[in-house]
């Protein structure tokens, strides 16, 4: 399929948004299991965003809906980046906070899980501990976090893009085409 003809197809571009979002996943997979690199509470959280941002892509191109059908995927797709990209902003503040101002580790979320109501797990989990302020990984500069951030946001302006702004505009007609042949 030539580009300029993926750039206008609804389904191909949410088959891409959804092959996207399981490449970021394979690659936390990677950096957990590859390169020994152990996944903060905060971390699993931002997993868990991009994966329902992959299968919300991958609904959509399922199901490939006209006109209301495609803006609900929209407004699905910009939440699930949104709540994606205030998990990372919270962790890049954790971050960003001066050794010895973050609490020491809590406990495994494992733990919290069978201990705690899940919305009480989820406080603490944002709150932060000593385990999601340390940096062990970077790339141009920027730590996990700040990819999954810039992830995120690139991906819900791509679900707005393939499922409110291509479902409004009429699609051209070549000039091949005549009105016979439609």
């Amino acid at each position: 399929m030539p580009i300029s003809r993926l750039l206008h197809s609804r389904r191909a571009l949410n088959f891409v948004g959804a092959g996207l979002c399981f490449a970021l996943l394979g690659y936390a997979l990677y950096a957990q299991y590859g390169l020994h690199l152990e996944p903060c509470p905060l971390c699993i959280l931002q997993r868990i965003g991009i994966v329902l941002l992959g299968i919300v892509f991958l609904l959509a191109a399922a199901h490939h809906p006209r006109a209301r059908g495609a803006y609900v995927y929209a407004a699905l797709l910009v939440l699930a980046a949104g709540a994606t990209i205030g998990v990372a902003a919270r962790h890049l503040y954790i971050q960003s906070q001066p050794p010895g101002s973050v609490p020491a580790c809590g406990a495994p979320l494992n733990t919290l899980l069978q201990m705690f109501p899940l919305t009480e797990v989820i406080r603490k989990v944002l709150h932060g501990g000593g385990e999601c302020a340390e940096i062990s990984w970077r790339f141009l500069g920027l730590s996990m976090p700040a990819w999954v951030l810039l992830a995120a946001a690139a991906l819900g302006v791509l679900g707005v893009w393939t499922n409110a702004v291509l479902v409004s505009r009429p699609r051209r007609i070549g000039l091949a085409q005549t009105p016979s042949a439609r």
